[in-house]
């Protein structure tokens, strides 16, 4: 599954789009697959997460996808990760976690925010470095796309 949202992230990475991609899943099952598509839709909560529990929830004729997993390429932002919990997703497997935006362990944890009236059991690291590493480059070629005509500097590199 996680493979899938992979393949999902690098297609959006050829359209421009941030590569993440994730998938819902009941019983070993596909029931959604979804990429960023911000800039297609010029919409901000168009994430992947975000589009594969409507696609799923659409498809099964129901907005609790209880049994569902969702597969994620980078760590749910906020706003996903409050989706999955309203959606009331069972599970959450994630890649690559997100230092600047990720709420699902690693700056807060909705998920598991015992405040929160449904918990969801947690998997991260799953294919992280391929993650990572198509992340890492996507933005290194969008940072040299975006430097000024005769500059010379070699392309940043990220750990």
């Amino acid at each position: 599954m996680m493979r899938l949202a992979l393949r999902a992230a690098a297609e959006a990475a050829g359209r421009g789009e941030v590569p993440v991609g994730a998938v819902v899943a009941r019983d070993g099952e596909v029931i959604s697959v979804a990429a960023n598509e911000r800039e297609a839709m010029n919409d901000p909560t168009a994430h992947a997460e975000l589009l594969a529990i409507r696609r799923a929830a659409r498809r099964l004729g129901g907005w609790r996808l209880t049994g569902c997993t969702l597969y994620a390429t980078l760590e749910p932002c906020p706003m996903c990760a409050g989706a999955a919990h309203a959606a009331r997703i069972d599970r959450l497997v994630y890649a690559a976690p997100d230092p600047k935006a990720g709420y699902a362990g690693t700056l807060h944890s909705i998920p598991q925010d015992p405040h929160l009236n449904h918990a969801i059991s947690v998997r991260a690291g799953l294919l992280a470095e391929e993650s990572a590493a198509l992340l890492r480059q996507f933005f290194r070629v969008r940072r040299a796309q975006r430097r000024p005509t005769g500059d010379k500097r070699k392309p940043e590199t990220q750990s």
